[in-house]
């Protein structure tokens, strides 16, 4: 039973959301927050898988939930599904780089709100690579380059580096596999290792990284 968390100050939202989600199989909504710091106090909590977030809200945004959510150790294993009204905004960005898994519009169909939380609860991102790129190369160019945490790329063998730059990219484990002429298997590995060595928590966090280390350039194929 993948267990979520909801988090919006309007109260219709979360209801609505609430419904659906329960009519799914598999999926118990354990709480609700109003807030992103009763949002971050809940999943200290309840340890939710996912956690349903809206960016804007009153006092603690999405955004800063998500950080404060994501930073911390004992939260390892709850995952954070953005909720925006538009894709391509610096607050969506925001969130990405503090570390949410993913993020769907406002307006997604019930199907595949609850098709993304199972995504999600698996460990996996839902947030198109296209989009993501896109959302990427509007942004990046307004934060610093990670010289700090470059140094990090030395501890990536050869074909591990060439494993973040096609992640990067926003290639699929099956695409990466054709590119490389290698089983997904092999792939699953390398982007495991990438993952732990670098200590991100997910694929859309190496695509973050790779933009904003300067491995890809914005406009880069």
């Amino acid at each position: 039973m993948i267990r979520v968390l909801l988090a919006d100050d309007q109260t219709l939202v979360r209801t609505g959301f609430r419904l659906i989600l329960e009519r799914a199989a598999g999926v118990d909504v354990v709480g609700e927050a109003g807030d992103g710091a009763e949002a971050v106090a809940l999943t200290a909590e309840l340890r939710p898988d996912v956690v349903l977030m809206d960016i804007r809200m009153p006092g603690v945004d999405g955004v800063e939930a998500t950080r404060r959510i994501c930073g911390d150790p004992a939260a390892a294993n709850s995952r954070v599904l953005v909720l925006t009204t538009f894709d391509l905004d610096e607050y969506v960005y925001a969130a990405l780089r503090a570390g949410a898994s993913g993020f769907l519009l406002k307006d997604t169909l019930a199907r595949d709100l609850v098709a993304a939380v199972h995504v999600v609860a698996r460990g996996e991102a839902v947030t198109a690579p296209s989009v993501t790129r896109r959302l990427l190369e509007r942004y990046v160019a307004t934060v610093p380059v990670l010289t700090a945490s470059n140094g990090a790329l030395g501890l990536l063998t050869e074909r591990e580096l060439e494993i973040l730059v096609l992640l990067g990219r926003g290639m699929s484990n099956a695409a990466i596999a054709r590119c490389l002429r290698v089983t997904e298997g092999t792939v699953k590995t390398h982007v495991s290792r990438v993952l732990g060595k670098l200590d991100l928590r997910d694929r859309v966090q190496a695509v973050v990284y790779a933009y904003e280390s300067g491995l890809i350039l914005a406009g880069s194929d």
